[in-house]
């Protein structure tokens, strides 16, 4: 019978691992996160006990089963339209201001999990248009970026079953931006997946290749990282934006301490940030 247990040193080592490779810091009691997420790698490496996935995914030479490990350790579901104000900000005040611009608008969903976040920043978009015909006549376009291929992968299938449908989702936005498929799953419409496009991006590296963004959503992200690194994300962030470009971040992060390139914008509810 395969064993789930380790020790607590190879659980430290673990933990460093981890924050070097994806910038993540585990807890000092999370070892029943590591057990959880990595006992399916035991069966599909036919390795004997989590002991020997930890030890074997620290390997320089193992590099398939150390890109799963992380990718395991990395993964989080969500939700679609989480915490409703910011993608209401979006519509309400965010894209009128973009509009404005009258030149092609780039958006940006870090860390974008299993999709629902871009999703429903493209449904959000087309809400717009919606609401203003000839909206965006230069274009606008969302880059979805995720460490994990995982769950690259499942964005680009833009397939979800009941459970995640039932999260955040209201049954006119299931209608208006999704297709049943005979197996009772919902796929994403082509009028929304022709918004995002989808990469790979790890945070604790540089942003350059990804262009300048008017908007940058990174929400309950930061809350996974050191100090060290959420101040270097912040900065990243900040030099990727456009200026006066916008930033969202989860309800209970703050950048206070970690940055001052950013101006924050109380609303009601919910707050953003301004690049200065």
């Amino acid at each position: 019978m395969p064993n789930s247990t380790f020790a607590d040193d190879e659980y430290q080592k673990f933990r460093r691992f981890l924050e070097k490779q994806s910038g993540i810091v585990l807890g000092d009691n999370k070892q029943y996160l590591v057990r959880s997420r990595l006992a399916p790698l035991m069966g599909k490496y036919d390795l004997p006990s989590i002991s020997h996935v930890i030890k074997r995914s620290m390997e320089p030479t193992e590099r398939q089963l150390r890109l799963d490990a992380i990718d395991a350790m990395t993964t989080n579901e969500t939700l679609w339209f989480r915490d409703r104000y910011p993608f209401e900000l979006l519509v309400k005040q965010v894209l009128p201001e973009m509009d404005a611009k009258k030149a092609p608008i780039k958006v940006w969903s870090a860390a974008c999990s299993s999709g629902q976040e871009p999703y429903s920043i493209g449904m959000s978009i087309l809400e717009y248009q919606q609401q203003k015909a000839n909206s965006f006549g230069r274009g606008i376009t969302v880059t979805a970026t995720d460490l994990s291929s995982t769950m690259l992968e499942r964005c680009a299938q833009a397939e979800y079953d009941s459970l995640a449908l039932a999260r955040g989702l209201s049954e006119e936005r299931k209608r208006q931006f999704f297709d049943d498929l005979p197996s009772g799953n919902m796929k994403v419409k082509p009028k929304v997946r022709s918004l995002v496009n989808f990469r790979s991006h790890n945070l604790l590296e540089s942003y350059s290749i990804l262009g300048k963004f008017d908007v940058i959503f990174c929400r309950n992200v930061l809350i996974y990282f050191s100090a060290e690194a959420k101040a270097n994300i912040l900065r990243q962030f900040a030099a990727a934006l456009n200026p006066n470009g916008i930033l969202f971040l989860g309800a209970s992060e703050s950048i206070t301490g970690l940055t001052d390139e950013f101006d924050m914008i109380r609303c009601n509810p919910g707050i953003f940030y301004r690049k200065k």
